[in-house]
């Protein structure tokens, strides 16, 4: 499912992922139904200490793993939270494009550390193969901006998955983890774990140089295109 929206500025959204379609039809529920006082500022630093909880009940996991679950609930309100803001704004027609756009982005890469940083203080996932997480995510989202400056499209989604897709694949993992547990030394000192947050951290680099190559070669193009245009006219 591919959808487009366009955006102050003239930069347009796009947003291509197996759940968008079902997604949007629920914030569309939700939006209007949302009281006056539930304003995007509200629900962004919702979604900012939502990943603060997500990440504390990872490190308390250590001592007991029953915390996954307050982990598991977590995402549930950082999706609430993370969704909604922008909708909300367009829904009321209250959006502020340049603070908004800093704010949400800026709560976004600190709370993908917090969140993924508490995994690696929890007994599943080794720091070192954790932070390899952030960092995947943090070139992902340094394409974003990159692209929405120089091509005027801001992808929200790489390779079909989303934020909201990232979201389930995580829960899928706590869940995981509380039944398995640690499972360490799987191949000599990595656990199965560390190998699921390596295979993924690697996915997401490897998506973002494919996305760099093909990109840079669109809009050596375009600009092509347009040098071409100004000297002929």
């Amino acid at each position: 499912m591919k959808r487009h929206t366009t955006e102050s500025g003239g930069v347009t959204r796009i947003q291509q992922s197996v759940l968008t379609r079902s997604e949007r039809a629920v914030l569309n529920w939700l939006c209007p139904r949302l009281p006056q006082w539930v304003t995007p500022d509200v629900l962004t630093w919702l979604a900012l200490f939502s990943a603060l909880v997500i990440g504390v009940s990872y490190a308390l996991s250590t001592f007991d793993p029953a915390w996954l679950w307050v982990a598991v609930g977590g995402y549930f309100v950082h999706w609430f939270g993370d969704s909604l803001d922008g909708s909300v704004a367009r829904w009321r027609g209250i959006e502020r494009p340049r603070y908004g756009y800093f704010i949400d982005h800026s709560c976004d890469c600190l709370g993908s550390l917090l969140m993924v940083g508490g995994l690696g203080l929890s007994p599943y996932i080794t720091m070192n193969y954790a932070l390899l997480g952030v960092i995947g995510y943090l070139l992902l989202a340094a394409y974003t901006f990159l692209l929405a400056k120089a091509g005027g499209e801001f992808e929200l989604t790489h390779g079909g998955v989303g934020p909201t897709e990232i979201r389930v694949f995580l829960v899928a993992l706590t869940i995981s983890m509380y039944f398995a547990g640690p499972m360490a030394n799987v191949l000599g000192p990595l656990s199965l774990f560390d190998l699921v947050a390596i295979g993924v951290a690697g996915l997401m680099m490897a998506v973002f140089l494919v996305q760099l190559a093909v990109t840079a070669r669109k809009l050596a193009r375009r600009d092509h295109r347009e040098r071409v245009g100004a000297i002929t006219r």
